[in-house]
């Protein structure tokens, strides 16, 4: 069954818009599925949530995504070669060049339910800092990447690379300027970015 499946009406549980659209940040966790908890965490920070049940479907939201933005133009800061092999057939040029380009596209290691967040390493940034990137961002995720917790993904990421873990382990979270986190002493530093997921259905 289908993340949406279950969102929006075929499953158990259900999570009406309201819910999502309200909830505070400080209220207790919902006793609920971890991709309906990111859904709702990552909506609360901003993020622009696309579901994708297929690779083509992956490729036709992202041509909205440009249509929408009028980025037909635009240059695509890229750092993962498999990344741009896969949407090589797609009309866009690539750069390695941040500083050539406005949209940062990429991949993560896992989405985070817990806070609704995009948990990203040296894998996708290499050296870099999240305030460095191109303001505008979108990621190419699956449903299998999504995990509870930081301490989830972080057991994860170790058991995976074993002796050869990756540095520069951060968190995007803030996917648009509010007065809330803007005062936020745990984001200090960080930068907001204009986020897209792209989430392919692969479990």
């Amino acid at each position: 069954m289908g993340l949406f499946d279950k969102l929006f009406g075929g499953g158990k549980k259900r999570v009406s818009k309201e819910t999502v659209e309200t909830r505070g940040q400080h209220m207790p966790d919902l006793n609920i599925p971890v991709d309906e908890k990111f859904t709702i965490n990552f909506k609360h920070n901003g993020g622009k949530f696309l579901y994708c049940d297929s690779i083509n479907e992956v490729f036709s939201n992202l041509d909205n995504i440009i249509i929408e933005n009028k980025w037909q133009d635009q240059t695509f800061f890229s750092m993962d070669k498999r990344l741009e092999e896969k949407f090589s057939k797609q009309e866009i040029n690539f750069t390695n060049l941040p500083n050539k380009s406005e949209i940062f596209f990429t991949t993560c290691e896992h989405l985070i339910a817990q806070n609704g967040s995009i948990l990203v390493c040296s894998n996708q940034l290499k050296e870099r800092k999240l305030h460095e990137l191109p303001s505008n961002v979108i990621v190419f995720a699956t449903t299998s990447q999504m995990v509870e917790s930081i301490g989830e993904g972080l057991k994860t990421i170790k058991k995976k690379y074993q002796n050869v873990i990756p540095a520069n382990i951060t968190t995007i979270k803030h996917f648009q300027p509010t007065a809330e986190n803007s005062h936020d002493f745990l984001t200090y530093g960080s930068s907001s970015k204009n986020l897209y997921l792209l989430l392919l259905e692969d479990l």
